[in-house]
């Protein structure tokens, strides 16, 4: 299976990145080919410019070649995992952005000419996978509506279609978790990878 994992944490010996290495090498252990965006590491630019955002309803509205190829890895995935921790209860500003250039018309979706509905482009993607951290306890997380697992598993499915499978793997309480809780959440992620259909 053609696996892109994107990961999005700015400090290379964060937990988040331990994440993000196991989940490649389990994947890649069960036979997955996998490409990485870390976006950080690449020094991605999120904002999206007035040039693009000019180029956004048209037949070219990828016009930075970075973010060409970003799209590129996106369409032939069949299943994307994102590996982030939560910040004020959504995803980073580094993915957001990246999702906002990335996951473009003519890439992610289609609108309807008439209707102007979205219709999927992403039809080949079969799973999304999210891995997050939080520093809260869960029950605050669903009190606060978790908006960054709403976006990846409810509007990213607007672009890849309803029959795509989600998956959501979440270690809360990160700030004080001990060392064998966060290996043991390290473990479950490694295992949700080899495990992946």
């Amino acid at each position: 299976m053609q696996v892109l994992v994107v990961h999005a944490h700015p400090e290379p010996t964060s937990f988040n990145r331990v994440l993000a290495t196991a989940a490649v090498g389990a994947l890649r252990e069960a036979g997955h080919e996998v490409d990485l965006i870390d976006l950080y590491a690449e020094a991605y630019r999120p904002a999206m410019s007035e040039a693009e955002r000019r180029a956004y309803e048209t037949d070219r509205p990828v016009i930075d070649p970075v973010v060409a190829e970003h799209a590129r890895l996106v369409r032939r995935a069949e299943t994307l995992v994102f590996v982030y921790p939560t910040w004020w209860s959504s995803l980073p500003a580094m993915l957001k952005g990246w999702m906002e250039r990335t996951l473009v018309m003519g890439v992610a979706f289609q609108l309807d000419e008439r209707t102007r509905r979205v219709g999927p482009l992403l039809t080949g993607v079969r799973t999304i996978v999210g891995v997050s951290t939080y520093g809260s306890p869960r029950r605050y997380v669903r009190l606060v509506n978790d908006n960054g697992r709403r976006t990846l598993t409810r509007a990213l499915r607007g672009c890849t279609g309803v029959r795509t499978r989600t998956r959501w793997l979440a270690m809360y309480e990160l700030d004080t978790s001990t060392d064998a809780q966060r290996h043991a959440f390290v473990a479950r992620v490694e295992q949700a990878m080899r495990t992946l259909r």
